[in-house]
């Protein structure tokens, strides 16, 4: 009778998978602990290394200095950059956050412009060949001869220092996006005009997502040089800035003070790479996947 027919379970519904652990063997979860153990150990050492670098830096060139008694004025220890430091911090701090202003400014800029030409040149390969030999003998002409000429156009100042933070940071970021967009396959590029998407299109939702790892590559590398474009007109053509405490130092033999310039402007250079990194990080995250697929993790371990 039909009241005595087995009604059979959905096709669909499967068993509920058994947990990993209660299939292996317990050398095997041992070895799965250990794996896990030694990652946590890796990452902990990962965080830990650089300090660690620094330190050991700053410890040899410290027992270098005194082992070989050299002197102040020829290579300062990082302890009388230190004192330095301690004793001109207001100088030093004014100074540097004019460096970090203008430095900014001209980065900002050069990320505008140079992300709108780069997305100009690799959507086009009539500008690609038309505007790259421009714009490789422009990256080609040393910024510290150009000073002069922003001088005489814009005076002695904060304008010169930016201009060339610009100038000195712009072709890396024109160059990674342009190549990011330019890459796109052909055979995708096709299957998106079949299925009616227009060159807009493709360039707003393939080509811009598939430049951004690029784009930030290019970040990191102009975050960077754009300190080196103001440091050189604030030594150039300025009034304020690291830069120009810097020859102020150098013009009284004060190498100590020169050396913490140095120093400032580094760690200026380490913090904004950092904080590209971090933004990076939260969006393009998934261009960094076979990187994480790397990293072992053990759920309940």
């Amino acid at each position: 009778m039909a009241s005595d027919v087995a009604i059979p379970a959905p096709a669909t519904a499967k068993p509920a998978p058994a947990r990993a652990d209660a299939t292996m063997s317990p050398e095997a979860m041992r070895r799965l602990q250990a794996m896990a153990l030694a990652q946590r150990r890796r990452r902990r050492l990962q965080a830990w290394l650089p300090w660690l670098v620094i330190i050991g830096m700053f410890v040899v060139w410290e027992a270098g200095v005194k082992a070989f008694n050299v002197q102040q004025f020829v290579l300062p220890a990082p302890t009388d950059i230190a004192a330095s430091m301690v004793k001109w911090w207001v100088p030093l701090l004014d100074n540097s956050w004019q460096t970090l202003m203008t430095t900014l400014i001209g980065f900002g800029l050069a990320v505008v412009f140079g992300l709108l030409l780069g997305v100009a040149i690799g959507s086009s390969s009539l500008l690609y060949h038309g505007l790259y030999p421009l714009l490789i003998g422009f990256n080609s002409v040393p910024k510290v001869a150009v000073v002069p000429i922003l001088v005489i156009w814009f005076g002695i100042g904060t304008v010169p220092a930016v201009i060339t933070a610009f100038m000195i940071s712009f072709f890396p970021i024109v160059v990674n996006v342009a190549t990011g967009i330019a890459t796109v396959e052909p055979e995708l590029r096709d299957v998106l005009r079949a299925l009616g998407a227009k060159p807009s299109d493709i360039i707003r939702k393939v080509g811009l997502p598939r430049a951004m790892p690029y784009f930030f590559a290019s970040l990191k590398i102009a975050i960077t040089v754009a300190f080196v474009g103001s440091i050189i007109a604030e030594t150039v053509a300025a009034n304020k800035g690291i830069g120009h405490l810097m020859i102020l130092a150098s013009s009284r033999f004060d190498v100590p003070l020169v050396f913490a310039g140095l120093i400032v402007t580094a760690i200026m250079g380490v913090a904004m790479y950092v904080a590209a990194v971090a933004i990076e990080n939260r969006t393009t995250g998934w261009a960094m996947r076979g990187q994480n697929d790397q990293q072992i993790t053990v759920a309940g371990v």
